[in-house]
């Protein structure tokens, strides 16, 4: 199978897909103004749960690279961990998954959390050289200066029509 825009075969080609778990009910205290609204880690999983996979026309919550158990939050300390888990353990697309879900939450949150986005342990051939890469700010920083890298992650950040 060819990968998407005819480029190379795709790594998983026939990847497990999952259900997509319901909408989050609003409560009464998240529409109260009055009160204030903590993040917690149903907000984030919000957030990055329709993000794109780059190979496969699904998000990355129907491949369940992402889940509500892997998110963690701490909004009195302003700290949110996410550990996604790539398809296959020599997923080459591991890096810019990262790297979306980094985005996605840099553009969503207040400046005043600190991201820690990794791979599940375990999971990945190469999760200690991909998790340095996510963790290194000026390697995200100069990854969001090159333009054909960030119109990839924009793409896996767009809705889908």
């Amino acid at each position: 199978m060819v990968g998407p825009g005819g480029g190379a075969p795709l790594e998983n080609a026939n990847p497990l897909i999952y259900r997509r778990s319901g909408e989050r009910p609003v409560t009464a205290r998240e529409e109260d103004d009055e009160l204030p609204d903590s993040i917690d880690d149903r907000e984030i999983f919000d957030l990055i749960r329709s993000i794109n996979d780059p190979e496969h026309p699904l998000t990355l919550e129907e491949l369940n690279v992402v889940e509500q158990v892997r998110v963690k939050v701490n909004d009195a300390e302003s700290t949110v961990a996410v550990e996604f888990t790539p398809t296959i353990p020599h997923c080459s697309m591991a890096t810019l998954i990262g790297l979306s879900i980094k985005v996605k939450l840099i553009r969503s949150l207040p400046e005043r959390f600190k991201l820690d986005v990794h791979i599940t342990p375990g999971t990945h051939a190469s999760e200690h050289a991909v998790n340095k890469q996510l963790a290194d700010k000026e390697r995200v920083a100069a990854a969001l200066e090159n333009s054909h890298l960030l119109e990839v992650v924009n793409q896996c950040l767009s809705a889908r029509s």
